[in-house]
């Protein structure tokens, strides 16, 4: 069987997204290594779930990641789908935090969505299942 191990998001900033992603959204710290003074390596994942995808904060400098993370976000588009139990909720905790959404809660068809802003250069989408009617 094929699994999805990991998936990786560009960030302004490792060690900003490093705090943003662990103290803000609740992600566990999974690696933190910095390989003989160069970037640092740095995956988080949902806290206690350690059998899960995770997700590597990788530096958003050069010639393929800037431009790819800056049409993203003038296109409003999320670079990452992270899915919730509550979405208003989330919404709720993270705005009471100072996280700045460029959309709230809203049905989509058979999800409720809200995209914030992660601070380190990406829009990030929350998403809730709802049950089918």
């Amino acid at each position: 069987m094929i699994r999805v191990a990991m998936t990786g998001v560009y960030v302004d900033d490792v060690a900003r997204a490093h705090a943003f992603y662990t103290d803000v959204l609740g992600f566990e710290t999974r690696s933190h290594v910095v390989p003989g003074g160069g970037s640092p390596f740095v995956t988080v994942g949902a806290a206690g779930g350690h059998n899960d995808v995770e997700l590597l904060l990788e530096p958003g400098e050069g010639p393929i990641a800037e431009p790819y993370r800056k049409a993203l976000h003038e296109a409003g588009i999320p670079c990452i789908v992270l899915g919730v139990d509550d979405v208003r909720a989330e919404h709720d905790r993270l705005v009471g935090l100072g996280v700045r959404f460029a959309h709230g809660p809203e049905k989509q068809g058979p999800v409720i969505t809200a995209v914030l802003d992660d601070t380190v250069g990406n829009l990030v989408q929350l998403m809730q299942d709802t049950p089918a009617t």
